[in-house]
């Protein structure tokens, strides 16, 4: 009688462990989840993890907007989900999460191209929660270009202190028309309280402690692998899935050297630094200012970070003393700056970790001052007050957390960064304005160029004229030497020596020759000479007529009245 009863029970034990393992693979089971916008089906992206789409989604009821996939696919993307696909809103909608109370990083995924029908440059928008806001008026386009990469991944710490839901509303931009709002993914990951620490401090004022309210929420801004290679989520031991970028784009000046461990050594963590911290890639690697003392004197080892003005920001540097022989308090001590203040002084890593291979971070909260994006500075350089054995700096890792602003609402939002001076915008309008001047350009190339043959056609055709006159109404003096006066005439020698001689009349008063004599010019009927000029003039002419017998013809000045010189004898008579 007992023996009928055991498929049941077998049927149940069954179906326990059936149900038991379909919530260990819900994602949410753990309180992970991740949502790939715009996909009907689940996706697995480069480090293993499985996305659900939002189609038919549990997390989006009533769900609307337009799914879309992406035209194509830019080789920097690290994997297909969840970049490919999105989905698109032209009014507001409501995903809400069913999440445990407490501390998670929120993380939104961007792809900003072309999607079918919709521009690129028509997507801003906004992302809030019912308590803060994340994103206002935010353009993924132009922050993708101002900092040259092809997607975003914009990251949040929020705390779910009441309720049991996390409401995140997309707002198309109320103040541009034809907006749009779109996410590719929403990734959340629960945390414990990994930003409270008792002796975080206020930059200029290290006596007194920064008071961290632990409601609070934070935008990461850097995550920074300093000396070393990035480090994709998977990489981050932490089961955290963060992201490590390396710090190279971001030092100034000299970069000093990088360096990794030591074989033979091993990544400590302790009790106030547990292994979530940070991941032992990061502390086995350093950036330090270099083996020479006088050269590490005269400079420091500096990072240059853009971030929001107007927000504190709390700064977390990872230390870890990973090469021997730095294994003794006061071998290595340093200051720490940051914008120009002493936020550390005698910074010994081996006083804070406890010996070589401990880990330890330390917090510093300062306030960015000014408009829009400025520059954040990290400084380090050698502190000599010790007396250290060795004049030098280290550092392993670097996060940069952006503290939200209270009000109503509370605000994390920054404005959007200065576009390039020349912006790569693939949007359909950007072509049509640039293919616009460029046939504007050629167009006035073309017309410029007809318009400079034109001229120089005329004035070809106008000198042309010119030399043809010219031809018709000259004839050359032929004498020896230059002519020296206005008109020429043939005239025998016999004739010019006759008494009764008479110049024959002027029938043109256009010079048919003309010639320079000392500082004036035969041209028409009046000398441009002095009268000075004349007069020594008439007496060459009258020795030139002595010899009139020589030549067949003359070209003298006169006083203007355009005849021939009078032969010397005739001159004399009229002398009398």
């Amino acid at each position: 009688m007992a023996f009928p009863a055991l498929p049941v029970t077998l049927t149940c034990l069954i179906l326990l462990s059936l149900l038991s393992l379909a919530m260990a693979a819900d994602n949410n089971s753990t309180g992970l989840i991740l949502v790939n916008c715009g996909a009907s089906v689940q996706g697995d992206d480069d480090s293993g993890r499985t996305w659900d789409g939002d189609t038919g989604s549990k997390f989006a009821p009533s769900l609307k907007g337009v799914a879309a996939t992406a035209p194509n696919q830019d080789p920097s993307l690290p994997s297909t989900v969840p970049f490919m696909t999105a989905r698109i809103f032209t009014s507001n909608y409501t995903y809400s999460f069913s999440v445990k109370p407490g501390r998670m990083f929120l993380r939104l995924y961007f792809y900003p191209v072309a999607y079918p029908n919709y521009a690129v440059s028509d997507a801003f928008f906004s992302v809030t929660t019912p308590k803060l806001v994340l994103l206002n008026d935010f353009s993924a386009s132009q922050t993708a270009q101002a900092i040259t990469s092809a997607f975003l991944v914009r990251e949040f710490s929020v705390n779910v202190s009441s309720g049991s839901s996390l409401d995140l509303t997309f707002a198309p931009s109320a103040h541009r028309n034809g907006s749009y709002a779109f996410v590719n993914g929403i990734e959340i990951v629960p945390t414990p309280d990994i930003f409270t620490a008792p002796d975080t401090r206020n930059v200029g004022d290290n006596t007194a402690p920064f008071s961290f309210d632990t409601s609070s929420s934070l935008q990461t801004m850097y995550r920074l692998n300093v000396g070393g290679q990035a480090i994709s989520p998977k990489g981050d031991l932490g089961g955290f899935y963060r992201s490590w970028a390396n710090d190279a784009p971001y030092i100034a000046g000299g970069s000093g050297v990088t360096f990794s461990k030591d074989d033979n050594l091993t990544i400590t963590y302790t009790s106030k630094v547990p292994k979530y911290t940070a991941p032992p890639d990061v502390y086995g690697t350093a950036r330090s200012m270099g083996p020479t003392a006088q050269i590490n004197l005269n400079y420091n080892l500096t990072w240059i970070l853009p971030v929001d003005a107007g927000f504190f920001y709390l700064l977390r540097f990872h230390f870890c003393e990973i090469q021997y022989p730095i294994i003794k308090i006061n071998q290595r001590s340093f200051f720490i700056y940051i914008n120009n203040q002493t936020a550390q002084e005698q910074m010994d890593v081996i006083v804070w970790s406890g010996g070589i291979g401990r880990t330890t971070y330390t917090d510093y909260v300062i306030m960015a001052a000014g408009f829009g994006q400025v520059d954040m500075w990290i400084a380090l350089h050698p502190d000599l007050s010790s007396r250290p054995e060795y004049f030098d700096a280290i550092l392993n890792g670097l996060e940069v957390f952006k503290l939200q602003n209270y009000g109503s609402p509370n605000n994390l939002s920054g404005l959007n960064p200065p576009l390039p001076q020349k912006p790569a915008d693939a949007s359909p309008s950007a072509a049509s304005g640039k293919m616009k001047s460029v046939a504007a350009i050629i167009g006035g190339a073309v017309g410029g160029f007809i318009v400079l043959l034109a001229a120089c056609f005329g004035v070809c055709i106008i000198c042309k004229r010119k030399n043809k006159k010219k031809k018709k109404t000259s004839k050359p003096c032929r004498e020896t030497r230059p002519p020296l006066g206005r008109h020429c005439h043939p005239i025998s020698a016999a004739t010019s020596l006759s008494p009764t001689f008479r110049p024959p009349p002027r029938t043109s008063t256009k010079p048919s020759c003309s010639a320079k004599v000392g500082s004036g010019t035969c041209t028409s009927g009046r000398s441009t000479a002095a009268p000075r000029w004349r007069s020594s003039g008439a007496t060459r002419c009258r020795s030139r007529a002595s010899m009139s017998s020589r030549r067949r013809s003359r070209c003298c000045p006169s006083s203007g009245t355009g005849t021939s010189c009078p032969s010397s004898a005739t001159a004399r008579t009229r002398a009398r």
